[in-house]
């Protein structure tokens, strides 16, 4: 869960840090651009206004100097000496009657003080009735007017676009193209008269053959830069999108990823239509692919393996999805509409796939878990978004993992019976080594008799696991964890050291004892001193060591051999019986006795499972019996539960019987009551009889009872 999330979150960050970044880049960088330009121009025309501007009110200043001091000097006509200024002027006194007027006067009533650089107290500026005088504006203060840069410049591109020279006229560059007018008023005689002067604001060709170039300087700059960040964006874009590509990639099938599956299979099922449709996620294992790499070669592998894939993808709609998993494992999102429809297309895809090779018969196994359509109580659809796909995919393998044992094909659903079972594992997991430091595995025994005198023979030790949180649990809900999980080594150890403590404390209270046999994992046969522990911890416990033996399984034959034999000959040298449990379950028995140099036979309790009323059974076992005299080892017969069984084995001269007939597995103070009495009567008969009916609704009948398993696993 974690190895994904942190997968999805890579995913995320290389999308976003690829693609995203260089877009939020690209908008600032031409925010800003803008923003420098649009700042630079409003500067630059604001700079040129108020040159252009300061000019001209200096003109107008100075005539109506001279006009006031022509009429302080007494003329008479004071306006003629500023007459030839060539400019439109008029004087008003205090009463705001003209008093004096020169040229037309397009003078409006529409003014305000204009902010100069050189006047600190502005100017006053009244707007020409011939011109809209666009580019002048409102300010912040009452009274106030303000040059619009923007509306300042369209003007001038728009005037100079008009302007044409006369035909013939040689260019001039400072002929002027445009001019705006407007009238500047300035106080005279201390207040008493105002005089209004005609002003303009000129541009001439060569300030806006400037002001043009200036424009596409500046809009070839932002073009420039656009164009820049816009091939990065691109470039980015294609790469991530290639990138992306490789990241959905599987190196084998050259098809989609497990990445791949996680995170199109989560969209599909959280968004749209497919919400509302049932989906399947199934785990598709090629059964004994690597037995085929080993016979072929894993280039010859990889290539079944895209053969697979090919197929399974075939079969799939766009809103589906196959992908390599890792190995021979293959995970799908398959649509469905009823479960009997997904059977048949399950069933029809292994077909397929098993007959894809004419050469070859392959086999495959599937798991699948359901993702049906769910309605709330408003009768709406819910939406998946608490979906975590990858829970669910293991889910799927947790029901393809019960095909495990079978090399056939098949498939299997996922059910809350398997969620319970990976429930106990896990609880038995966390709670096993608690449970041996408290003593909570208590140990059974189940009496070995003779079949002709009925005397106690010997006993097998049985484990139990007595929890105070979850009651008495029987050998197979606990043993093949631990044969799983190594913990079973632990448990040996456990074993051993219990029984030869209570053979000791029985051998001291004045029991006629008899051996025990404790089964031995396999799985401890790897260590080199194996047998010197077992001595030593019989040893410690003070137990002689002829009453203990040591069942080692039939499937404990196929590992190293030589070491088998060697851990063997060492146990019997320190007194310890050695005996082959469940003879007959495997497929080698006859080669492990040739080699085996084993004290006691067991015989499967396979072999009692029915009746022996028919020839060819009871041949088998005859000969198994007479087999093991001939190499001078003792006989215990498994599973026996009827009494004609009992006198057809003592018939064949069996050593031992080992079965629900005489006893179940008991507590040790029952088993005591057996050492005490030595010989089964026919009232223990009927007591295991009758303990037997009784835990028969409990689901423990006789022959699961005695096909257990003693401190290991059937193999």
């Amino acid at each position: 869960m974690a190895r994904r999330k942190k997968a999805d979150a890579n995913l995320r960050k290389f999308k976003k840090g690829n693609i995203w970044i260089t877009l939020v880049c690209f908008i600032i960088a031409t925010f800003l651009t803008i923003v420098f330009v649009s700042l630079f121009i409003s500067a630059f025309l604001s700079y040129v206004a108020d040159s252009k501007m300061t000019g001209e009110y200096n003109a107008v200043a100075q005539m109506a100097n001279t006009y006031e001091k022509a009429q302080k000097a007494g003329l008479d006509e004071p306006g003629l000496l500023v007459e030839n200024e060539y400019r439109d002027f008029f004087v008003k006194d205090a009463n705001g009657n003209i008093v004096y007027q020169q040229g037309e006067n397009t003078c409006s009533d529409k003014n305000g003080r204009l902010s100069l650089s050189d006047f600190s107290r502005g100017v006053r500026v009244y707007l020409d009735k011939e011109s809209d005088s666009f580019v002048f504006e409102k300010g912040d203060e009452e009274g106030e007017l303000e040059i619009d840069p923007e509306k300042l410049l369209k003007w001038m591109l728009e005037k100079n676009a008009s302007y044409t020279k006369q035909a013939g006229q040689k260019e001039n560059t400072n002929e002027v193209a445009l001019a705006l007018p407007f009238w500047f008023c300035v106080e005279i005689n201390d207040g008493q008269e105002q005089f209004f002067a005609k002003a303009y604001f000129k541009a001439n060709i060569r300030d806006s053959i400037f002001m043009i170039l200036f424009a596409l300087a500046i809009g070839f700059q932002l073009f420039t830069v656009f164009v820049l960040v816009l091939v990065n964006f691109i470039t980015t874009t294609t790469s991530q999108r290639k990138m992306t590509h490789i990241f959905f990639l599987d190196p084998v099938t050259k098809d989609h990823n497990w990445m791949h599956f996680l995170v199109r299979g989560e969209f599909f099922l959280r968004h749209g239509k497919s919400r509302k449709s049932n989906y399947a996620i199934l785990d598709l294992v090629f059964v004994k692919y690597r037995n085929f790499c080993v016979c072929h070669s894993v280039e010859e592998g990889e290539e079944l393996l895209r053969k697979v894939n090919k197929l399974v993808s075939g079969k799939l709609n766009k809103k589906e999805i196959c992908a390599h998993y890792a190995s021979a494992n293959f995970a799908l999102l398959k649509q469905y509409t009823t479960k009997e429809e997904l059977d048949a297309w399950i069933a029809k895809l292994i077909e397929d796939l098993e007959s894809m090779d004419p050469t070859h018969r392959f086999a495959f196994h599937v798991g699948a878990e359901l993702l049906p359509v769910t309605v709330n109580e408003k009768g709406k659809i819910e939406r998946r978004n608490n979906l975590n796909l990858e829970k669910v995919y293991n889910d799927a393998c947790t029901a393809r993992s019960t095909l495990e044992e079978s090399d056939d094909s098949g498939y299997a659903f996922f059910d809350e019976n398997l969620v319970e079972e990976q429930r106990w594992i896990d609880t038995v997991h966390a709670e096993q080594q608690s449970a041996l430091d408290n003593n909570e595995y208590i140990i059974y025994y189940q009496p070995k008799y003779d079949p002709r005198t009925r005397e106690l023979k010997g006993a097998e030790a049985l484990i139990r696991w007595n929890s105070p949180k979850h009651g008495m649990k029987a050998p197979n809900t606990i043993i093949p964890i631990f044969e799983k999980n190594g913990f079973i080594v632990n448990i040996d150890h456990y074993m051993i050291s219990h029984v030869a403590r209570d053979q000791k404390k029985w051998l001291d209270a004045g029991y006629r004892c008899v051996p025990v046999s404790v089964n031995v994992s396999r799985a401890h046969f790897i260590e080199n001193d194996l047998a010197e522990q077992i001595r030593d911890m019989v040893d410690e416990a003070g137990c002689p060591h002829d009453l203990l033996e040591l069942e080692i399984t039939e499937s404990a034959f196929f590992d190293d051999k030589k070491a088998l034999v060697t851990t063997i000959r060492k146990l019997q040298e320190y007194g310890f019986m050695v005996s082959m449990d469940d003879f007959g379950s495997g497929y080698s028995s006859l080669n492990s006795l040739k080699d085996m140099p084993l004290n006691i036979l067991k015989l499967d309790a396979g072999f009692f499972s029915g009746d022996l009323d028919n020839e060819r059974g009871e041949i088998v076992v005859s000969e198994a019996i007479r087999l093991a005299k001939s190499l001078h080892m003792e006989t215990v017969a498994e599973g026996v539960e009827l009494k004609e069984q009992v006198d057809f084995l003592a018939r064949q001269g069996c050593d031992m019987i080992q079965g629900f007939y005489f006893a179940r597995p008991m507590p040790p103070e029952d088993y005591e009551k057996k050492m005490a009495n030595g010989v089964a009567t026919q009232e223990d008969v009927e007591e295991s009889a009758a303990a037997g009916a009784a835990q028969a609704p409990v689901a423990e009948t006789p022959a699961a009872e005695a096909a257990e398993v003693p401190a290991e696993a059937a193999e």
